[in-house]
C-alpha cells in the first residue's frame, strides 16, 4: 500500500496581489499562522510565514486605522 503525500502549507504570496482584509479576519488568520510557525520553529519556512503574518497584520492595522481617521 502506498500513499501520495500532498503538502498543503506550500503557498506563495504574489507581490502584486494585495488582498483587502478586515482586522477581525487578520487576527483570525494570524492565530492560525502562529500555530504553523510554532510547529516549524527554527526553519526557513517559519521565518517566511512570520514575515507574511507580520505584513498581513501591518496592512490590516493600517487599513483599520485609516478608516477610523
Amino acid at each position: 500500500m502506498s500513499a501520495e503525500i500532498i503538502r498543503l502549507c506550500e503557498r506563495r504570496a504574489d507581490a502584486e496581489a494585495t488582498l483587502a482584509i478586515d482586522l477581525h479576519t487578520a487576527i483570525d488568520v494570524a492565530i492560525r499562522d502562529l500555530r504553523e510557525i510554532e510547529a516549524q520553529w527554527g526553519t526557513a519556512l517559519a521565518l517566511e510565514r512570520l514575515a507574511e503574518c507580520r505584513s498581513m497584520l501591518r496592512t490590516a492595522y493600517e487599513t483599520f486605522s485609516f478608516k477610523k481617521s
